[in-house]
């Protein structure tokens, strides 16, 4: 039915990865675990997200870079990505990872219980906007089918106000080929 909302998890430590997924762990989303912003990008070519959990501080592409990338994809763009970083509290890699598109930049030590009520929200997001466009889907799916019955009994009625002695049968043919969605 639905699908499980996932949780891409970056980090170059296997221990933090670890941390992370454990701190997750009860949560109603499935951990992604990568060591680098390259593995992300790569992750997300093949996997939707809730939410991004996002070392700044990593070698090669660190996570300033990885999420420029991640924003500039129309397909993700709208991921939420969340900064975690060992660095000291300084306001001018804040003001950068918020530059870059994050929702929020956690130094370490962070709460565990702040992190998973972050993205226990971001999660529930997910799912409502997966909700939301699946009954959008299914009201322009019911919105089609009204207008093929509604074209149908206008067809119908014209049909039925001509002299033509066969125009009834063709009618009741097309009324009923509408009803069971078999008009072309």
């Amino acid at each position: 039915m639905t699908q499980m909302a996932k949780a891409l998890l970056v980090d170059d430590r296997r221990e933090n990865l670890m941390a992370l997924e454990a701190i997750l762990q009860g949560l109603p989303v499935q951990s992604v675990a990568v060591e680098s912003g390259e593995a992300a990008l790569k992750q997300l070519l093949v996997d939707d997200f809730a939410v991004i959990l996002l070392d700044a501080q990593m070698p090669d592409m660190d996570g300033f870079e990885t999420a420029s990338h991640i924003k500039r994809r129309e397909r993700t763009r709208h991921v939420p990505i969340i900064f975690l970083t060992a660095a000291d509290r300084d306001a001018q890699l804040a003001l950068r990872g918020y530059a870059v598109g994050a929702v929020d930049y956690l130094t370490k030590p962070f709460d565990p219980w702040v992190l998973r009520a972050k993205v226990s929200v971001f999660v529930e997001l997910w799912v409502k906007t997966r909700q939301l466009a699946a009954q959008s889907d299914l009201v322009r799916e019911r919105d089609a089918q009204w207008r093929m019955l509604t074209d149908a009994v206008d067809e119908a009625t014209a049909m039925l106000r001509t002299d033509d002695p066969d125009a009834r049968d063709r009618a009741v043919e097309l009324l009923e080929q509408a009803r069971w969605g078999n008009t072309a």
